[in-house]
């Protein structure tokens, strides 16, 4: 079934609306995917943080011109599927790689992360990383270390005086002459 010009106007504007924001952006097939398979991999994309549609590659190309995203919608062949986020993009892809491994039936094609293109393989490296909150948690960590280093040095000397002076009083060496 044909869809009106002004259908594909709309979901052009939808879809550009969506993609505005967006900083990352994973393509992946769509073909052989059931409804039920579909609707469980909106919700685990969703619960990233990110958007899940499935795409007319012609109408994507259209709507993704001027975004982040637009190098990675140009060109697209076949049946696609796109999920993207202004968020975490190492979240987004965990979640996508995990559902992908879980169902073989759905393979990557590209991505791009901050107008940089990736390819599948890339996608899916993109996937073993650290998400960004552990990333700062190391990152204050490393920043914390020296400055607790040194207060438990600083410390150190008055324990290890207290611990001599104790010594000393338990082997009754400061006992005064009697």
């Amino acid at each position: 079934m044909a869809i009106s010009k002004a259908k594909k106007s709309e979901k052009v504007k939808l879809l550009a609306g969506e993609l505005q924001g967006s900083t990352t952006a994973i393509i992946g097939t769509f073909s052989k995917l059931t409804v039920a398979k579909d609707y469980e991999l909106r919700k685990v994309i969703r619960e990233a943080g990110g958007k899940y549609r499935v795409v007319k590659n012609k109408l994507a190309a259209i709507s993704g011109t001027g975004t982040q995203v637009e190098a990675a919608l140009k060109g697209l062949k076949g049946v696609n599927s796109v999920a993207f986020t202004a968020g975490d993009p190492v979240a987004l892809a965990k979640v996508f790689a995990k559902w992908a491994g879980e169902n073989a039936e759905f393979e990557f094609k590209l991505g791009i992360v901050d107008g940089r293109l990736l390819n599948a393989a890339d996608v899916k490296a993109l996937a073993t990383m650290p998400g960004k909150e552990e990333i700062f948690s190391k990152l204050l960590f490393l920043i914390n270390a020296p400055a607790q280093r040194l207060a438990t040095v600083i410390n150190a000397t008055g324990r290890d005086l207290a611990v001599v002076l104790n010594q000393g009083v338990e082997k009754e060496k400061f006992a005064g002459a009697a």
